[in-house]
């Protein structure tokens, strides 16, 4: 059956749902209050994204939009050497973007060029954002149970390489989260994009005092690319480029 012109993709219309009024966001998906929160925050600091940055996120949100606008799902794939930190932050964060801007059909996995484990850090920082993270069993690699909002699926977070039979094979985007993972895979085999979005790594502040705020630091700034993006597909992007 043929759609009558003029009438957006559901996708859209869904993201249009989203509105401002006095500034604040309201979302099309609610979240947990203290993520909404969090979120809220985020959203009026998109324009601390440096411009060549937020070319590089344009890009990425236009290949979002063009593979959604043909039907097609969204698989987001976010890449880091040990998916412990960085890959973590991106998986979870561009998943909280999708449900609050009511864009469907997206599903984000991480992974590694090594499996380690999720760091512990990582967690507590999430868990400082208002993500709810069960308590995982005792063992080298535990699987934690993410959420974020009541009626969103949860996500398992734990580490694995990329390639995992837990994350998609074919026909997702790769998104390359550190310059070590970027350098080592010349080649990510089925991947319809690859992304560079490198970040600086918190873990060179393991042990110290200022530990918490780089987490902290790093998981705000991945929060806030991401729903940058996810603005953009939806259409309700307000800050200027």
């Amino acid at each position: 059956m043929r759609a009558r012109a003029g009438l957006r993709p559901a996708w859209l219309v869904a993201g249009f749902l989203s509105v401002l009024f006095s500034g604040t966001v309201v979302s099309a998906n609610s979240l947990l209050p203290p993520v909404t929160e969090y979120v809220q925050a985020r959203v009026v600091e998109f324009d601390e994204i440096p411009s060549d940055r937020r070319a590089v996120l344009d890009s990425f949100a236009k290949d979002l939009r063009s593979q959604l606008a043909a039907g097609k799902p969204v698989r987001l794939t976010f890449i880091c050497t040990h998916n412990s930190r960085r890959s973590h932050f991106g998986q979870v964060w561009a998943a909280v973007a999708a449900w609050h801007y009511g864009v469907d059909g997206v599903s984000t996995f991480s992974g590694g060029t090594e499996a380690t484990a999720c760091n512990p850090r990582s967690v507590a920082a999430l868990r400082r954002a208002g993500i709810d993270i069960a308590a995982a069993a005792d063992e080298p690699n535990p699987h934690y149970t993410v959420r974020y909002a009541d009626t969103a699926p949860a996500l398992v977070c734990f580490s694995k390489v990329y390639d995992a039979p837990e994350n998609p094979q074919t026909d997702f985007f790769a998104v390359m989260t550190c310059t070590e993972a970027d350098q080592n895979c010349p080649l990510i085999h089925g991947a319809l994009a690859r992304i560079s979005l490198p970040y600086k790594d918190p873990k060179a502040f393991d042990g110290t005092s200022e530990e918490a705020d780089r987490y902290d630091e790093r998981s705000r700034q991945i929060a806030r690319e991401m729903l940058y993006v996810f603005s953009n597909v939806a259409g309700t992007l307000t800050t200027p480029r």
